[in-house]
């Protein structure tokens, strides 16, 4: 049998429960590829498989790591047609495994790495390029000329979503915690930047916006943060939720949605079916890749560390000292 090194989580829990080991190489099925990975990244999904809350759907690898960019080093059944080739720089959105030095992916979750990017930059990208456009622009139905608020801007989904939205012509409103974040938001184009820590973001967004309100919210709060998003729309406004860090539950006021028209979507990317997995991320490699390598829309990366060191970038993402990605490398010569 042979062995790579990955990061195993031994029991639901802390950081500490990472333990970087040796476990069995995984081969490609069929209509996967097997990429060697340079590098991955943290996402909060991680932080919630680690505590035991969100486990991988069924079939997908049971190591963290929602995305990664390195080289296809081995082709699966059925996919020598399928345009890629062994040697290749990809980078690919994973239910799971990116925690580790090699890792099986569907062939449609496969992406060129962008023009301009480095192979460990690029793993900065396939999540929140997917989530940001399966949710802001296919769900949400984002347009040029109207407004989205996305909490967390200075989150890896919020430096993405601020820089996408922008592109695509819309105006920008963000919520942040500290004036260096905020900065750094308008820095990528948040036309308005709210510190979510000493203002009312609802009233700040309807002033703003001349008593409108806006278009879209793109929430990673859930719970705690549902009727003030509501507050927040326009008439004919869209909430679509996609994180549940202030809690699962709120009560929602109907009457208010009647009047105005609002709809609310809730959804995560990890457990839908691979064919829906594969529309998105073709339509990210047409319709947002092309920015990337422009330089219209650039990854934001707060620091590199060895992927050994797993332990120490979950503390950093959960005390949210971070601005956009955090990345993990297989190789620590990559990193600072």
């Amino acid at each position: 049998m042979v062995f790579m090194r990955a990061i195993v989580v031994s029991a639901p829990g802390g950081p500490e429960n990472l333990d970087w080991r040796e476990v069995p190489d995984p081969e490609p099925g069929p209509g996967e590829v097997l990429v060697e990975v340079a590098a991955t990244a943290v996402n909060r999904g991680d932080i919630s498989q680690r505590q035991g809350h969100y486990p991988p759907p069924p079939g997908a690898s049971e190591y963290l790591g929602l995305e990664c960019s390195g080289r296809i080093v081995a082709l699966g059944p059925g996919t020598e047609d399928s345009g890629h080739r062994v040697g290749d720089e990809v980078c690919a959105l994973l239910s799971g495994g990116g925690y580790a030095e090699l890792v099986a992916v569907p062939v449609g979750q496969v992406l060129p790495v962008p023009a301009g990017v480095g192979l460990v930059e690029a793993a900065a990208l396939p999540e929140v390029a997917c989530t940001v456009w399966a949710n802001v622009f296919l769900t949400a139905g984002l347009r040029a000329g109207e407004a989205l608020l996305v909490h967390g801007g200075a989150s890896g989904i919020g430096t993405f979503a601020i820089q996408a939205a922008r592109a695509f012509g819309a105006r920008v409103l963000t919520t942040a915690g500290s004036e260096a974040k905020l900065e750094r938001c308008r820095r990528l184009g948040a036309d308005v930047a709210v510190n979510y820590r000493s203002e009312d973001f609802a009233a700040r967004v309807r002033e703003e916006t001349g008593g409108r309100g806006v278009d879209v919210v793109l929430d990673i709060m859930g719970g705690s943060y549902l009727d003030a998003n509501l507050r927040s729309l326009a008439v004919g406004g869209r909430l679509v939720v996609i994180g549940l860090m202030g809690g699962r539950r709120a009560e929602l006021d109907l009457g208010r949605m009647l009047v105005k028209r609002l709809s609310v979507h809730a959804a995560t990317l990890r457990s839908r079916p691979l064919e829906e997995k594969a529309a998105i991320v073709t339509q990210v490699a047409e319709q947002v890749w092309p920015l990337v390598e422009k330089g219209t829309i650039r990854p934001v990366v707060d620091r590199v560390l060895p992927l050994s060191r797993a332990a120490e970038a979950h503390r950093v993402l959960e005390a949210s000292e971070h601005v956009g990605k955090i990345l993990l490398v297989t190789d620590p010569q990559h990193s600072p």
